[in-house]
């Protein structure tokens, strides 16, 4: 059997392919950087590779037909990263490449990282590789780390709208993808929730799951600004922060899509029944 490869199989999601690749008996190598934390799978063989390093990844997907490229970490060098492993999968030989993008993804999207995501997604195309892009919207997983320590949830989105998409759900969509590339060539999906929420909405779905009030604080970008100067990132880093807020500001994570029931088979999971399900 022609193993699928996965990267990030460390991290939240593509962790949570490897496990639902192994569970359907599938072989798989697991790129990862760091073997010592890799998931030990059924199937599942491990290479270290970096993104970044183009003979290593080679190495990795030598023989591999079908890849799932989590995008990398973030980072100022991101889009070179990408690149750098796009290239060292067509140098193997890989078949098709099943990248995760992210919604709206542009060259002049308002949220900074979706433009690295852009430039990824051309940069696949231009490559000759078949593909498949996977835009998911904002987690819905991270929505509850969002809300301060003084339980207020705060950003310059005013009373724009989001589709937070479950990171199970989009595993789901992913693994079908992958076990079936054929179907998929050259498709773009945007993997969304059921339905768009304001973050006032957001924040009353909390309160009914955490038992306390949550509120939401619409800021100004300035005041935006400000809140996080304090940990030093850099401009890069709080840019992509910031704009998160603004582009659902611009209406730019609203649209709900039917791609997580036409892929999965099931229905996008809502916030309240993510965190239902957390809780049990």
């Amino acid at each position: 059997m022609t193993p699928i490869a996965v990267t990030g199989a460390t991290g939240n999601l593509g962790g949570r392919v490897a496990r639902r690749l192994a569970d359907a008996g599938h072989a798989q190598v697991l790129l990862v950087r760091d073997p010592s934390r890799a998931p030990d799978l059924p199937g599942a063989s491990v290479a270290a590779a970096e993104f970044a390093d183009r003979d290593a990844v080679r190495r990795a997907l030598d023989g591999v037909a079908t890849v799932l490229m989590v995008s990398a970490s973030e980072s100022a060098d991101r889009v070179d990263r990408h690149r750098a492993f796009v290239d060292a999968a067509v140098d193997a030989g890989v078949g098709h490449l099943v990248y995760v993008s992210f919604a709206g993804a542009a060259a002049d999207a308002t949220f900074t990282l979706a433009r690295d995501h852009h430039a990824t997604e051309r940069h696949v195309e231009a490559s000759g590789l078949a593909f498949t892009f996977l835009r998911d919207n904002l987690y819905a997983d991270f929505l509850p780390g969002m809300v301060g320590e003084d339980d207020v949830l705060r950003g310059p989105a005013g009373d724009g709208r989001v589709a937070a998409v479950a990171q199970d759900d989009i595993a789901d969509a992913a693994t079908a993808v992958l076990t079936d590339p054929g179907a998929h060539v050259g498709r773009t999906y945007d993997l969304t929730g059921p339905e768009a929420l304001t973050l006032h909405e957001v924040a009353a779905v909390l309160s009914e799951a955490a038992g306390r009030t949550i509120t939401y604080h619409a800021e100004t970008v300035e005041e935006a600004y400000r809140s996080r100067a304090s940990y030093g990132a850099p401009d890069w880093q709080v840019d992509a922060w910031v704009s998160t807020y603004t582009a659902i500001a611009n209406g730019e994570m609203a649209r709900v899509s039917d791609a997580v029931p036409t892929l999965t088979g099931h229905p996008a999971t809502s916030l309240a029944e993510l965190l239902r399900r957390r809780d049990r």
